[in-house]
């Protein structure tokens, strides 16, 4: 891997550097949201959030995020499309929800312009890929300097990722694409699909794993079968309760579970799950698909509980392990 070739002129800057990977794998990094995530961001920084509608005109909504746990957005749109050859899109910073904030809102100086076009291309050369991006518009001085930081240390942490061939999926991946409906979840668990099956449908482990740490879980109804009911209570540390329940529409272990899931608190918005385990080489990969009735309900559920469902994940994780070693 060649060292990062940097340039800045008039408030523009171009990186160029070699990975030792095929252009495909590069590619894939860069436009697959379960990728991207695993080096978006300067180094000590994690990209819990990745929402990306990859097609021409499609936006996207990207989050970075300190070790102190300050979030930093950004959105944009793609404005041209090359596979595997070239990706163009606008870069601003944004709030929560996408829209469009000025530099300001993060401490950045004010001369910072609302959007910066960026270019990346991607060209085989000697069994790798030469990659080169240019990013136009970021005033000169400290914050040219802190831009190319943040990305030389975002293309390190890349050049890791290529290293490895595939993503990272024993981490929680959310995906949450703009303008669709759905919330996907995976995670790769170093266990057999009939344990972890087994430990999903195990009522009195439930309570270990459900929700965020800080509410207690208690199963009111389990009937599992198709067209059975469950019932979940959720209690605070003011003993305030929050039910949901649901319905049961295909149970068949361990390789699938299709239920609904409606939030008592706002009833009527119901939601239908599929969760499916695929064996991975004796490990199992576990893909959760949410469907909402409406994309606006899905929003709803990632600005209210997107650190819950990944936390709920990552105990899950933790839970499927101890049973492993038990």
């Amino acid at each position: 891997m060649a060292e990062a070739i940097l340039t800045g002129e008039k408030a523009k800057f171009t990186i160029t550097r070699t990975f030792d990977a095929p252009r495909d794998l590069v590619w894939k990094a860069w436009t697959r949201p379960e990728y991207f995530n695993q080096w978006w961001g300067p180094r000590t920084f994690t990209a819990p959030v990745v929402r990306t509608d990859f097609r021409v005109g499609g936006r996207y909504l990207w989050c970075m995020r300190s070790l102190e746990g300050k979030d930093f957005w950004s959105t944009g749109v793609f404005r041209e499309i090359v596979e595997p050859a070239k990706i163009a899109y606008t870069d601003a910073f944004s709030d929560a929800d996408g829209n469009v904030v000025p530099a300001s809102a993060y401490g950045m100086s004010e001369d910072w312009p609302q959007e910066l076009p960026v270019t990346v291309t991607f060209e085989e050369h000697e069994g790798g890929t030469l990659m080169t991006l240019q990013e136009d518009g970021v005033p000169e001085g400290e914050m040219l300097d802190m831009a190319r930081a943040g990305w030389n240390e975002s293309l390190d942490k890349l050049a890791r990722v290529l290293e490895k061939g595939e993503v990272d999926m024993t981490k929680t991946n959310l995906t949450a694409e703009p303008g669709k409906q759905e919330i996907v979840i995976t995670r790769v668990f170093d266990a057999t699909r009939d344990l972890v099956f087994g430990t999903y449908m195990d009522p009195e482990l439930i309570p270990r794993w459900w929700g965020p740490k800080d509410l207690t879980t208690t199963i009111e109804k389990m009937d599992a079968r198709p067209g059975g009911i469950w019932r979940f209570v959720q209690r605070d540390a003011e003993g305030n309760e929050y039910g949901f329940h649901g319905v049961f529409h295909d149970i068949a272990p361990p390789e699938r579970l299709i239920f609904t899931f409606e939030y008592e608190g706002i009833p009527g918005h119901v939601l239908l799950e599929t969760i499916t385990l695929e064996d991975v080489n004796g490990r199992t990969k576990m893909t959760d698909r949410a469907v909402f009735p409406t994309v606006e309900d899905r929003d709803g559920m990632l600005q209210s509980g997107e650190e819950g469902m990944t936390e709920t994940t990552d105990r899950f994780a933790e839970l499927v392990e101890e049973k492993k070693r038990t």
